[in-house]
Parts: C-alpha cells; structure tokens; sequence
C-alpha cells in the first residue's frame, strides 16, 4: 500500500488509517491490540489514529506496549492522538459530565499522558477533538505552537471541527491544520452539503472520514436507504469483482478522502483494505450518490 502526503503539510501515512474510536471493554486487551495492529501491518496500513478516550481510556496503553515489548517499531508507524472530548470515566476523578475542554491545562496533561501511555517522544499529528466554544482560542493555538516547538507533537490536526470553526482555529494559530477528521459514508453525505469537504480541500488536505461504512449499516441495515443502497452496491460490485463494502469505500476515495477503520472484524478491515485498488468509473460513483440519504 503506497504512503500519501495528507496535503502540502503533514506527513505521509497510508491511504488507509485504523482508529481505535469504535473500541469497548470488550475489545481492551493485548491480544485484540496485537491482532488488529498485526492485521493491519500485513496490509500496509502503519497508520494509527488514537484519543486519550478510546477504549475507556485504555488503548493508547495497550497499544504502547506493543512499541514497548518490540512488537513494532515506532519508526515504521505513524500515530495521531487527540484530547478535548471529556468522557465520565472511573479513571478521571471528579469529571461529571461529558464536555470538550482544550484548556491550556487539559492539553498540557493529555499530550503528557499520552506520550507516556504511547511509549514515544512525539506524536506525528496531535489533533483536537471537538470544537470547545467557551475556550481561550489564543491560549490553546498558543499551548499547541509551544508543544509543536518542544518537538512533543509534529503536526496539528482536529477533529469534527465545523468550516467556520476550522477558520477560526486557523486563524489564531498561525501553523498548518494538517487534517479535519469528518464523518462521510454514503448513508451520510452531509460533508459534501456542509462545506467541510470543500473547505479541507482548500486548505490542500485530504478529508479523513470516520465510519466510512456508517458502524455496519451499509451492509446490514434494514431500513430503506440501506436497503435500496445495498440493492445499487450489489449491482455495481459485479462490475468490479470486488464486495459491496470495498466499493462504498471506493466511493470516498473517489473524493479524494482517506478512511478511518473502525471496526475489529478481520474482514471488513480487509475489504476496506482492498478499496485502494477500485477506480470507480463517474457514472457509478453518481449513481451511489443518487441513492444516498441526501438525495
């Protein structure tokens, strides 16, 4: 699998990207962590999207073992990581209630943290996950520089960030935002009505998209846009002798935009994997579109 520059800033990191977002108790022990990241290695995806909240706070360190025991090389791997999501959670005592907080303080103790949970020096990109509205925007764009300056994080990135939002950050940071990680699929297209989709465009990025397959719905929902999507899915995978889920991904990359795995199934990690090779020819990609729930 080819590595791609995210943009004009940024590193290069594989075209396709496995974040940890959708993983529970279930999935938190070293055995799931080595399998998937092993899994994902043997397919050319060396990229890892973590957050201090992922896997009830439990995967940055599961996953930092692994760098720790040599299972992998932090040379060979690019992390991301992010903090401002705030989650009730036995191991955050005194937090009540869900916010987003990008204090100077609460970045200033995530990016430590992480660092440590992590097993390295720096993050490749730091993002922030949710806009915080009653923040300090020249305190925070001001801590991120400083982190940027220290050498803890390399690039600076965020996350569900709206356009006017992204423009705001931006413009008290005075550094590149290397990535704006969005939600599109084509049960939700609403980052192409939006701006989103545009505006990273703009800014020379790629989109990076979460639940590229809409959590399974796509290929097991029973509602009626899923049904009738599926029923277009099938139609066109013949075509292209590939499953159903590897051309919905295909449709994000027909964009331009790069998608963040979610799942621990083997197989769909693999059909995804397999959408790097699908070009989708124009009128398939338009007629998915026309079937999706925006239109």
């Amino acid at each position: 699998m080819e590595k791609i520059y995210l943009g004009d800033a940024g590193p290069k990191v594989s075209p396709v990207i496995y974040g940890f977002y959708r993983w529970d108790q279930e999935e938190n022990t070293p055995a799931s962590m080595e399998r998937i990241v092993r899994l994902c290695l043997e397919l050319g995806i060396n990229t890892f999207d973590h957050a201090d909240i992922y896997g009830d706070y439990q995967c940055e360190e599961l996953f930092g073992n692994l760098i720790a025991n040599k299972s992998i090389k932090r040379e060979d791997i690019i992390l991301f990581t992010k903090c401002g999501l705030r989650i009730p959670h036995k191991s955050q005592q005194g937090l009540r209630f869900t916010h987003v907080d990008t204090s100077r303080e609460h970045i200033l103790r995530s990016i430590d943290n992480s660092l440590k949970k992590l097993r390295t020096d720096y993050i490749d990109i730091f993002l922030l996950n949710g806009f915080d509205p009653i923040a300090n925007l020249e305190e925070t764009a001001a801590t991120l520089r400083q982190l940027k300056e220290k050498g803890k994080i390399k690039n600076i990135g965020i996350a569900n960030f709206s356009v006017f939002q992204h423009q705001l950050l931006a413009s008290y940071l005075q550094l590149p935002i290397v990535t704006n990680h969005i939600e599109l699929n084509l049960l939700d297209t609403s980052a192409l009505d939006n701006g989103q989709i545009d505006y990273i465009k703009q800014r020379y990025m790629r989109p990076l998209t979460s639940s590229p397959l809409a959590a399974g719905r796509i290929t097991e929902g029973e509602d009626f846009v899923a049904t009738k999507l599926r029923r277009k899915l099938w139609e066109i995978s013949a075509k292209y002798n590939a499953d159903i889920e590897s051309i919905a991904v295909a449709w994000i990359f027909k964009l331009g935009a790069l998608p963040l795995i979610g799942t621990t199934e083997e197989s769909r990690i693999r059909n995804i994997a397999k959408a790097v090779n699908i070009d989708l020819e124009k009128e398939d990609w338009y007629h998915l579109y026309e079937k999706s729930s925006k239109k």
